[in-house]
Parts: structure tokens; sequence; C-alpha cells
């Protein structure tokens, strides 16, 4: 014993050391040397869950979320495994359970102390890691759903109740407990695995994945697929990738859907392909080995290349295409210009006001009353250079020579569209929509914008012309579910002034309102969302959405606040999909590997 005054220096490892074993003799004899019993401060019984609600900041549920206040003490042994998205579960004493989401994680003071101080700093900074039982651990919890047992099937509803304070709550890991609480379907197509902040929801179950699949049957509504499908991601965020993945489940042997005179016919996917990756569809993934086959076999993910795909090739020009990186059949077709009978904006060329665009329908009309449906657009060039024809229709007042010249300006210059040395495409209909298979019309190799266009809109139009028509001239379309697959579609369907522009929204918009009734889905895929038409968008129930950098593009498709948050820090392959008929807005990550081919050696 030292005098008062007398601060002598001490071990503190030998004092804990001897701590230790004091406790370990203590434990032994059950009492000190003082002759008092040792305090057990850790309750009996093994822990269960991750924490409890707690009502010290208040517990409430209320119609509003704004005046919901749910959250829940996370215990020192459980706090490094919970993340911010986390799916937990709280009973009720009567058998239901609250299904809730982790909106927020929080430490916060045990005891009314000051750490910010130059002593905490420091003892801290001399310290190999932190006192977790010096602080509370509080999540803060969104309720997603009540979950209840209805005659053994286990159902969901609208969160109505307010759990008991110092519930128990676990981490959901059954994987009939989440689909139920996310409203997920059990069946359907496949689009990835359900995931929090990058890393998969593992379950106990085997496997321990949780699938995600979009309706497709007529049980519960209409299927998905013809209510449609919007992807949009940056460069190099995979959605080409994705995309191939999605279509080759629409494509599957066994994807059946009934039409009105009691057959069940399998989907045509038709697939405009700007950049020429998906003719690749035809062939297997020379990467996908048989242990992942075998894996995506059990979970019931088609996969291997489409033996019935079909390149459909414009002949545009000298253009000339190469199918070096796919063995698909290629088959060469070109525009007859008796389309533009029906469809003059296609001939437009560029803005036309309202009244060119009358004057230009009123020429179209009067050339093929002349020339009949075989009329070409070499003899529609001849005709506009008629120049009785100009003097005779502005004596008449018909068409005024200025609106005259303006028409006649914007139509040519499709020299390289129209009537090519190649079968029409009207003759080719039964080869390029064919149930169960995939036809891929590829317009890299085509280096005019213009032409492009033309092409992709009247085949595109007279797709969705003939499913629409009450009295088809190709009973093949109107009697196939077709699947229109459209890649870079903020070229083809942006919101601007011209009559074609005006027209083909129409159109598409058309499509979309009646695609349930007429089985036909419209798969659009996009860099840049904010440039699709607000009339088209706003039919698409499905939206995919990878990574995007830009603001406005990820303000523009319109998902939750706190899944917009994390669009630009998404790795590749992962995904938002928000979905209100077929789920709970949910995060996944897509298959690592393709199911079919997939980029070039």
């Amino acid at each position: 014993m030292t005098d008062l005054g007398d601060f002598n220096e001490f071990d503190t490892d030998a004092d804990a050391d001897s701590t230790a074993d004091s406790s370990v003799s203590t434990s032994a004899s059950a009492t000190d040397s003082s002759g008092f019993e040792p305090a057990n401060v850790e309750p009996r019984g093994e822990d269960v869950g991750i924490g409890t609600i707690c009502v010290s900041q208040g517990l409430r549920i209320a119609e509003d979320e704004d005046d919901t206040s749910l959250r829940a003490y996370v215990t020192s042994g459980n706090r490094s495994s919970v993340r911010i998205g986390s799916y937990l579960v709280a009973p009720y004493p009567d058998g239901e359970t609250l299904f809730c989401r982790i909106t927020g994680l929080e430490y916060a003071q045990q005891y009314h102390a000051d750490d910010a101080t130059e002593i905490h700093a420091r003892r801290a900074m001399r310290q190999d890691d932190v006192d977790e039982a010096d602080y509370k651990f509080v999540a803060s919890l969104e309720p997603v759903a009540v979950l209840y047992d209805d005659d053994g099937e286990l159902k969901r509803r609208m969160t109505d109740r307010v759990p008991k304070p110092q519930t128990v709550v676990r981490q959901a890991n059954d994987t009939t407990e989440i689909k139920t609480g996310l409203k997920m379907p059990e069946d359907g197509v496949f689009l990835g695995h359900l995931s929090v902040g990058g890393e998969k929801v593992r379950t106990a179950a085997t496997p321990p994945t949780i699938d995600y699949r979009l309706k497709d049957d007529y049980e519960a509504g209409d299927p998905l697929v013809f209510r449609h499908t919007l992807v949009a991601g940056g460069t190099g965020s995979g959605k080409t990738h994705a995309a191939k993945n999605v279509l080759r489940q629409y494509l599957a042997d066994e994807r059946r859907y009934p039409m009105e005179d009691g057959r069940t016919v399998g989907p045509a996917v038709v697939q405009f392909d700007p950049q020429d990756e998906y003719a690749q569809m035809h062939d297997d993934n020379p990467d996908l080995d048989d242990e992942f086959a075998r894996r995506l076999e059990r979970e019931g993910v088609a996969h291997g290349g489409v033996s019935d795909t079909t390149a459909f090739v414009p002949k545009v020009g000298d253009a000339s295409y190469s199918a070096g990186h796919h063995r698909a059949e290629c088959v060469e077709f070109t525009i007859p210009f008796s389309m533009c009978r029906s469809r003059p904006w296609l001939v437009s060329g560029g803005s036309l006001n309202d009244n060119q665009y009358g004057a230009l329908t009123y020429l179209l009309d009067r050339f093929f009353t002349e020339a009949g449906n075989d009329g070409s657009y070499a003899g529609f060039k001849s005709f506009l250079d008629d120049p009785a024809l100009r003097e005779e229709l502005d004596e008449s007042g018909r068409v005024h020579e200025a609106t005259y010249d303006a028409v006649r300006r914007r139509v040519f210059g499709f020299e390289d569209v129209f009537d090519q040395d190649a079968r029409p495409i009207t003759e080719l209909i039964h080869e390029f929509v064919r149930p169960g298979g995939l036809t891929v019309v590829p317009t890299y190799h085509v280096s005019n914008t213009r032409a492009t266009e033309a092409v992709v809109l009247a085949l595109s139009s007279l797709l969705i012309d003939e499913k629409l028509s009450n009295d088809p001239t190709y009973d093949r379309i109107k009697e196939t579910p077709l699947v229109l697959g459209m890649d870079e579609a903020h070229n083809f369907l942006t919101d601007a002034d011209s009559v074609q522009a005006r027209k083909v929204i129409t159109k598409f918009t058309e499509a979309a309102k009646q695609g349930r009734k007429e089985r036909l889905g419209l798969f659009l895929i996009t860099q840049d969302p904010q440039d699709i038409d607000d009339a088209v968008f706003k039919q698409i129930n499905t939206t995919v959405v990878l990574n995007l950098g830009d603001e406005d593009a990820i303000k523009s498709v319109n998902i939750p606040a706190n899944l917009e948050s994390k669009v630009p820090y998404m790795e590749k392959g992962q995904m938002v999909v928000y979905s209100p008929d077929n789920s709970e807005p949910v995060e996944l990550i897509g298959l690592p590997k393709c199911v079919t081919r997939h980029g070039r050696d």
C-alpha cells in the first residue's frame, strides 16, 4: 500500500490478467475474497432474433407513413449483420406476423455523456475496437404488410395493427414468408434473385436464394408481358445481357398463351437490333458450364440457344451485312413503297406541318389510285416531277405550289430504302412472325439514320396495325402472341413536334393500351428513358432499371426514392424492378452469365 500521493505506475495488462484469474477462481468457489457472490448480468437461455421492438421514442402505426414510428433495439452481437433494406419479421401474440424493412440505422448514447472531447478521442485512438455496450444501436423500420394464415396458406394484408413492446424481431429467412411479404409470385418469367445492398438475400431453403418472377398466367390477371416492359441502363450496365436473359424465358418451349379460338400458342418475338447483338441468341453460350446449367434447370430458368432464330436483314442501298458472329439463318428483305399508302409518314423525311402532311396524304392517295398497289417509289418521284400536276393543284386551290415544293423536297432521298433488290417483307409474313420463334432485325450495317428509322417504323407499324385491326390482312400476325422488342427505343419513340413523331407515338400508345386484349407486348430497351414520350411511358407496367448515371434519366423512371438513390452506385447486373401489379419495389441481382451467347470474341 503506497501513500495517497504516490501514483506508482502499474501494468494494466497484468491487472486485467489478475482480474480474469480472480473471476475464474471466484466462479469455482462461488464467492470472492470479501465473501460476496458475483452477479451474473447475462440472461439465461439462448438469444432468438436480432433484437426487440422498443418504445423509448414512440411506437405507432398510422395510415400516413410519416406518422409511423417503429424502431427496434439491435443487440451487440447482431449489429454487424444488419443492413439498410434488410427484411425483418415481428410476431403478434395471436400468430400473425409483421413484415417490415429496415430504413435507417442509428447509434445513440447509452448513458448521458459527452464523447466529443480530447480524452475520449485519444482513448479511442489507442484502442483496437469499440465497446458496443456503451451505445444503443437502433433500426428504424418501415411496415410492409401483415402476414397471416388462411386455411394453411400464408397471405398478406396492409399493416393495420401495432406490434407489442419488447416483441422479438428476427431477420426474415423463409422463402414463402419473404415472397408473401413482398407480394412476389411463385411462378412466372425469371428476372433475377432478390438482393439487398448488392448482396443476395439468403434463406435456409435449397436453393438459398430467392427467385424473382413476373406473373405470366391469366389466373392472377393478364400476363405482364402484355402490359409492357422497359429495361433502362447506361453503357456497361448489362442491359443487353439482362434483356437477352428475359427474352429467352419468353421463348421457352413450355411458354404458351391461350387465344380466343381456344388454342394455346407460343409467342413470337420480333427484336429490332441496332447493335447487332440479339441474333447471337441462336447459339449456346460456351461459358455456361454444366454445373451452372444444372442450377438453372433446378430453378426452372430456360437456357441455351434458340434454334428457331432468324435474322431478317433489311436491304438498304449498297450496305452489306456480315453474319460471322452468329449462326442464325439470314433472310434479306425490302420495304415495298406500297406500305406508304396507309402510312404516309414513312416517306415524310422530316418535320412536316399539318398542312404539308395533308398534302402528302392527298398526293399519295392520288398516285396509288392511278398506279395501283404496285406503285413504286421511283414512280412516285416521277409523279411529283410532273409540272402540270403542280400547276393543276395550285390553280384548283387543292395544294399550294409552295406546299407542293416542300412535300417534294422531303419525300426525295429514300432511293436506298424502298423497293430494293430483295423480297418484300409483305411476302414474308409467315417467316417473319413464327410462334415460338425469334426474329431479329439488325440495322447496324445501315449507316443512314433516316433509312434506319424508316425500316424500323415500317415493320413495327405493320405489326401493330395488324394486331389492332378488326379486319387484318395477315391472320398470322393477328393470331400469334407477339413480343415487340426495340433496343435504343428513345430513337424512335421520342417526344417531338413533327407530324411523323406524333403519328408514331399515337400508334405505339394505342398498341400499349390494347396490348392485353390483343396479346401484344412491348419490350423497350434504352439508355435514355427520359427521351421516351410520356404517352408511351405511362402504359409501361414493369420497369427494370440498371445503373444510370444521368440524374434526369433516373428521375424519369419513376421508382421509389429509397431505390432511386441506389441506381448510380449499382454494379453491373444489379437492378431495381418496379412493377406495381407484380410485387413491392425490389432490388435484384441478375444471372452472372448470359443464358445464350453474348459478346463478340
